[in-house]
């Protein structure tokens, strides 16, 4: 069920779809220094899954890192009442019956420290999506701000990635690109990921970029230069 990349880090593929649209979905589990778990974007929490997340160690942080990924999370928070819910500002508005312990910042320190850095990608109000950098295993955490999806059985999932021209490659659809309201806000951003000593991409769509993440991203959001 959990897939190790690396001592500490692995991840949970799922079938995901939004319509007619497979996307595909991704968990991803930290585990901290302490022992203690770090889920991110949590998915249907099945007894499989949940079995597996408990072999690993005791659940401590159950992340939202966007106002959009939230399907399952009021599950696993009734599930694991112990684990403190980490969300976005925005989600406590748009779903004020989940219980949100600790709104996400930019300068917050919750679990994460030394292991995790986080940081908003401003210019994009709506969606709030926090990325985060695993030091451990130098790997960046993507949600929706951009996909890595190089095969899919949906003709339309193909065909609309292709039109977006990011099927086979990390890339940001047109619907990031139209919620963005600040190119220049959203270009430092960039700017301070690409300062992170990241390898590998962990994105919740799409395939795990091993290795060449930093270049990749570079390339994903160049839009953001114009």
């Amino acid at each position: 069920m959990l897939r190790p990349l690396s001592d500490d880090l692995f991840v949970l593929d799922v079938p995901f779809s939004i319509g007619p649209m497979a996307l595909g979905g991704r968990m991803t589990v930290i585990r901290l220094p302490d022992g203690g778990l770090w889920l991110h974007s949590p998915v249907k929490p099945s007894a499989e899954a949940r079995s597996a997340v408990d072999a690993l160690g005791p659940v401590r942080f159950l992340v939202a890192p966007n106002t959009m990924h939230h399907l399952s999370l009021g599950d696993w928070a009734a599930a694991y009442p112990a684990a403190k819910v980490l969300a976005p500002a925005g989600l406590r508005k748009k779903r004020p019956d989940l219980r949100i312990d600790v709104e996400l910042s930019d300068v917050m320190d919750v679990g994460q420290s030394p292991a995790i850095e986080l940081l908003l990608a401003h210019g994009l109000p709506q969606l709030e999506e926090f990325v985060f950098f695993h030091r451990p295993s130098r790997t960046l955490l993507l949600t929706d701000l951009a996909f890595n999806i190089h095969e899919s059985p949906s003709w339309l999932t193909r065909t609309y990635l292709k039109l977006n021209g990011v099927y086979g490659k990390l890339g940001a659809t047109w619907v990031v690109k139209s919620m963005t309201k600040d190119k220049a806000a959203l270009r430092a951003w960039k700017e301070r990921v690409l300062g992170w000593d990241f390898e590998r991409v962990v994105p919740c769509h799409g395939q795990v970029l091993e290795h060449g993440g930093k270049e990749a991203l570079r390339e994903a959001f160049a839009w953001v230069e114009g």
